[in-house]
């Protein structure tokens, strides 16, 4: 199991019993993007049995000097289904900007919790022999680069080293962050639409200040609570029962009942793009529409808005709890749709300014989930 800290600076470990929940609660925590949990797991479980545990550790266990980068995965969610890592590719991208920094790395971090960006860490400390800082830069997953905390209070994203499976290797270097997004999604659709990529490196004092802490944990409380939920058949109670004792994800509740009745989805400019419709399973004629761009967006009901970025909106199978990734809707799928506040670092008006719901073009001003 993952054991929490019983005491300051006490080391968290990860086993294998633990990934299923946590690849579980990630892509609850994905929003329907983030990339397939399963394939990441599987990657995850690999490299624990091939090269040992890594070590988990708390954010203030950095020193303030310390290198810390960051392991993921990029590309269009319905790509990564069928177009996994190597291993290989995970090295070199963390490797090479460890020498375009000039310094070693002390630790790594997911850059976003979400998917399988919450596995392709864990891969990359297992495989490289480093600890992995119980933090991220979202508390969720969102489908553009500039799209962290770690850029809305200046740390460059750039070096950054994205990498095939070919090990194939580009080097985008920019100081804007918006256009080394555009950069590296240029090169990602030329590379195939699934790579590794390292970027921001950081400082221990980056980390402390500007991530969001513990989600690694909060990750395999929600798989947990999941998990437990169908034992007892109320997955999704249980489910909303452990959000409501979070710090972040305290503000939560069932935004909608229903089944898919529409779904249009493509992968074109490099995101899995679309929206899908819902029909309320309780007999009237309301329906809700979802729109997402990798991630869900926004959520309305009768044209009203109930749910908008940042906020958390996840899509679960109603019976079993869950997580439905955009890739995996279908027709007909019978689902309950969550909506959930997001950390309160997202919610700053810097933070709305990078990934509020006008920079995904829609008219919506972000109005919290509890206030709607």
């Amino acid at each position: 199991m993952l054991n929490v800290a019983a005491a300051e600076n006490e080391s968290v470990f990860i086993t294998l019993e633990d990934l299923e929940d946590l690849a579980q609660g990630a892509a609850f925590l994905g929003t329907g993007g983030g990339g397939d949990p399963y394939i990441g797991r599987l990657m995850a479980t690999h490299a624990i049995r091939e090269y040992g545990m890594p070590e988990i550790i708390e954010v203030d266990e950095l020193d303030d000097d310390a290198t810390v980068l960051p392991a993921a995965m990029l590309g269009a969610p319905t790509v990564l289904v069928e177009k996994a890592a190597s291993g290989e590719d995970i090295d070199h991208s963390v490797k090479r900007l460890a020498q375009l920094v000039g310094r070693q790395p002390d630790a790594l971090c997911p850059i976003e919790i979400g998917g399988i960006n919450s596995m392709i860490p864990i891969v990359a400390a297992a495989r490289l022999g480093l600890p992995l800082v119980n933090c991220d830069g979202m508390g969720r997953a969102f489908p553009e680069l500039q799209m962290v905390t770690f850029h809305v209070y200046g740390v460059p994203a750039t070096p950054a080293v994205i990498v095939d499976e070919r090990l194939e290797t580009v080097i985008v270097e920019t100081n804007d962050g918006k256009r080394a997004e555009d950069l590296i999604r240029a090169a990602a659709i030329q590379m195939g639409l699934s790579v590794m990529i390292s970027c921001y490196p950081m400082t221990g004092r980056d980390v402390k200040d500007y991530g969001v802490k513990g989600t690694l944990t909060l990750a395999l409380g929600i798989g947990r609570a999941i998990a437990q939920g169908r034992k007892n058949g109320e997955p999704v109670e249980s489910l909303l029962a452990y959000l409501r004792s979070t710090e972040y994800y305290n503000h939560c509740k069932v935004l909608f009942d229903g089944k898919i009745t529409d779904l249009r989805r493509e992968t074109t400019r490099g995101f899995s793009m679309g929206h899908c419709e819902l029909a309320a399973l309780d007999g009237s004629a309301r329906r809700m529409t979802v729109l997402f761009q990798n991630e869900n967006l926004v959520a309305r009901v009768d044209g009203k808005t109930v749910a908008v970025v940042p906020d958390l909106i996840c899509i679960v199978d109603r019976q079993t709890g869950q997580p439905v990734t955009v890739e995996a809707m279908k027709y007909g799928q019978r689902v309950k749709v969550i909506g959930t506040s997001a950390a309160p670092i997202m919610r700053r008006p810097e933070s709305l300014a990078v990934f509020g719901p006008q920079a995904f073009g829609l008219e919506e001003e972000f109005i919290p989930i509890e206030k709607l």
